[in-house]
């Protein structure tokens, strides 16, 4: 169950957009009951890329033992 400020990873590529399977977000807000979630996907310095809402299928909960890697963000 994904809930407000946990970690969450994209599971696919965002159309239109920079965002990338295996890219790492923070929920920043739940909507109807954990169907819709708005996440937030920021640089390294913490300068926000994009706040998007996405479904329950285009996030998986990020998992302990995951390490992070560090990609260049490209324009689409």
């Amino acid at each position: 169950m994904i809930r407000e400020l946990d970690t969450v990873v994209l599971a696919r590529d965002i159309d239109g957009s920079m965002l990338r399977a295996g890219d790492v977000g923070a929920v920043v807000h739940c909507y109807g009951g954990g169907e819709t979630f708005e996440v937030e996907f920021v640089t390294g310095e913490g300068g926000t890329i994009a706040v998007i809402t996405l479904s329950e299928a285009d996030l998986r909960p990020m998992h302990r033992e995951e390490i992070l890697h560090v990609r260049a963000l490209v324009p689409a």
